[in-house]
């Protein structure tokens, strides 16, 4: 299909974080945008007040009268049921109708394309990736999950030669990709309400891997079970990051390539698997041949993405740090970064599970890595695209937690909670619409 003799695109699901970067790449080429979502958020304000018109409600009769037409592509997010009538009125009068990963895969096949793959870090590495080729001067649109501070959107750029995507497992969607450069940072199980268990993860990963033919340009965590250039911090690897200290509130490390050592690298983020990120995302860009000096410095004025550990709050007296992470090894290494930062303080955990399939997959791994703060508050299970499952809940989690320090909060009681709280660092987490409390609970602790 020729996206150039497309003029209208509908989104259905157009909320999405990766769903609105494609809406505003296809907006700022030129095209009509407009959409569906089943409830407004912050991301669907921006939208709107960027021109895009966009209902919540699956009323056949709000598509606008202009899209009725042949030259519209429709795009929808696999989140969205089978039943929905938006969606099946236009497959049933044969509009074009594609998933987003599919329109990634077309966007990016005539572009030199840099994809990042993992089930931990795609959004940050990506990010991290897209913001150096930027500052490099490179002709780039990197399609990102997250809203990169520095450019307050999850869009970086609109380049024609160069793509920077984001490699996503889920419904194997990345094998629709071209990748020139590729990477996979790493490869737990998740998802196994799509792939049923690990070996099928790994198996697919493996294809993914195997769509860079010149292994020269695949990038891995070492210590994975693939083929390619290795990178590690404190380790021999290919790319290897080490002489790791904090100096201003900043990592300051050094970097051993294949053909030098880049010294005294300034880098923001907290955390080891921060850290790794940055260090993926340099590997890529010296094999592509940005230069060392631009590649340090975009390192250095990386502001972050939002909910990956995003400050909202640092005073003397209080921090208040909000975190997407919905996997036990995510939540874990928010605990190592917390625990580094603020090794004497008392740390408040307020999580909320994503998908009752994973928290029944990993619940020991959950109960056992949120045990590990000071204080845990939990919610309920946001359910996203699923239905309940039988005796899938938060009071399950809480039961297997081996810290007593916990409690089961509704949403209208969360904040008075959190305010009886003595915690000097809170921590919001998790990757359902806890995201939007964030505005709140902060006023309450200001």
């Amino acid at each position: 299909m020729n996206l150039n003799q497309i003029h209208n695109v509908y989104f259905i699901g157009i909320g999405g974080i990766g769903m609105s970067a494609l809406a505003r790449y296809f907006q700022n080429i030129g095209k009509n945008v407009s959409g569906y979502d089943k409830t407004p958020t912050m991301l669907t304000d921006e939208l709107v007040a960027g021109g895009m018109n966009i209902h919540f409600e699956d009323n056949i009769s709000l598509i606008p009268a202009d899209y009725y037409v042949e030259n519209t592509l429709v795009i929808i997010t696999p989140a969205v049921p089978t039943s929905h009538s938006e969606w099946n009125y236009f497959i049933e009068r044969n509009y074009v109708v594609k998933k987003r990963a599919e329109v990634l895969g077309l966007i990016t096949k005539d572009t030199f394309c840099f994809a990042v793959a993992g089930t931990h870090g795609k959004t940050t590495t990506s990010s991290i990736l897209g913001h150096i080729l930027y500052e490099c001067g490179e002709d780039v649109t990197a399609f990102l999950g997250g809203i990169v501070e520095n450019y307050h959107s999850n869009l970086i750029g609109t380049g024609k030669t160069i793509s920077v995507v984001e490699a996503d497992e889920f419904d194997r969607s990345f094998l629709h990709l071209h990748p020139n450069i590729a990477c996979v940072t790493s490869m737990d199980a998740d998802h196994l309400d799509i792939y049923g268990d690990a070996s099928a993860i790994e198996a697919s990963f493996r294809e993914f891997a195997n769509k860079v033919s010149d292994k020269s340009k695949m990038f891995v965590t070492k210590g994975l079970d693939l083929e390619g250039m290795t990178v590690a911090i404190n380790d021999d690897a290919t790319f290897k990051g080490f002489n790791i200290r904090i100096e201003n509130n900043s990592y300051v490390f050094d970097v051993q390539t294949p053909s030098e050592i880049i010294k005294d690298i300034a880098f923001g983020l907290p955390g080891h698997h921060n850290l790794m990120n940055a260090l993926m995302a340099l590997a890529m860009a010296k094999t592509y041949g940005s230069p060392t000096e631009t590649i340090a410095k975009a390192l250095s004025t990386f502001k972050g993405v939002q909910r990956r550990f995003s400050y909202q709050i640092k005073s003397e007296n209080r921090v208040y740090i909000d975190d997407y992470a919905h996997h036990p090894t995510e939540i874990n290494a928010v605990h190592q970064a917390v625990r580094e930062l603020y090794p004497n303080q008392k740390v408040l955990a307020i999580f909320q599970p994503h998908l009752f399939s994973r928290t029944k997959d990993f619940i020991d791994g959950f109960a056992e890595s949120l045990s590990k703060f000071d204080e845990v508050i939990l919610l309920d299970i946001y359910p996203a695209r699923e239905l309940p499952i039988e005796g899938v809940t938060s009071s399950w989690l809480l039961s297997k937690m081996t810290n007593e320090n916990k409690k089961l909060v509704s949403k209208t009681d969360l904040i008075p909670t959190i305010l009886q709280s003595d915690a000097t660092v809170i921590v919001t987490i998790g990757a359902g619409d806890i995201g939007e409390l964030v505005p709140s609970i902060k006023k309450a602790l200001l």
